[in-house]
């Protein structure tokens, strides 16, 4: 089945195409709000330990807000205002982007690294428990190529 919209023809799923299509999203659901309840538990989010992840394997503990909004795929207002919040908590601190004008940078702070140190732990061993566990070799590996080629802008089979 197809339609056209703007002129385009749309190509429907077919019946199996839909199934592993709700599959890969229930999963992706699944294993977020699993991981993400575990971190909430040490009162941060995924984002917030995106960030400090992110950070704390940056020379100097130091990205640009730019940087960090473009590897989260978050626009860079929505990451300064998290960034504000992450900010109070004392977790990270901002400062003017040398090389950037209207840019600012992204500083973990001592706090920020002493509570990532905790919430390492806790996080590998859900992700461990809710995903790395549930697939034997084969499928970890067959997985992690078929991520690694979706997440790959403009990839498609064959390229």
């Amino acid at each position: 089945m197809s339609t056209k919209k703007s002129g385009e023809t749309v190509r429907w799923l077919e019946p199996e195409e839909e199934r592993a299509w709700r599959a890969y999203r229930r999963m992706v659901i699944a294993v977020q709000a699993r991981t993400a309840q575990d971190l909430a538990e040490l009162g941060l989010s995924e984002a917030d330990y995106e960030v400090l992840s992110t950070l704390s394997e940056r020379t100097g503990t130091t990205s640009t807000l730019h940087e960090q909004a473009a590897k989260m795929e978050w626009s860079r207002s929505r990451l300064s205002r998290h960034a504000t919040r992450m900010e109070a908590r004392g977790l990270i601190r901002r400062a003017p982007d040398p090389a950037d004008g209207r840019g600012c940078l992204l500083i973990l702070t001592e706090e920020g690294m002493d509570t990532l140190r905790q919430a390492a732990p806790v996080h590998v061993a859900s992700v461990r428990r809710h995903f790395v566990d549930r697939l034997d070799p084969r499928e970890l590996a067959a997985l992690g190529r078929t991520a690694a080629r979706i997440a790959e802008p403009g990839s498609s089979p064959g390229t």
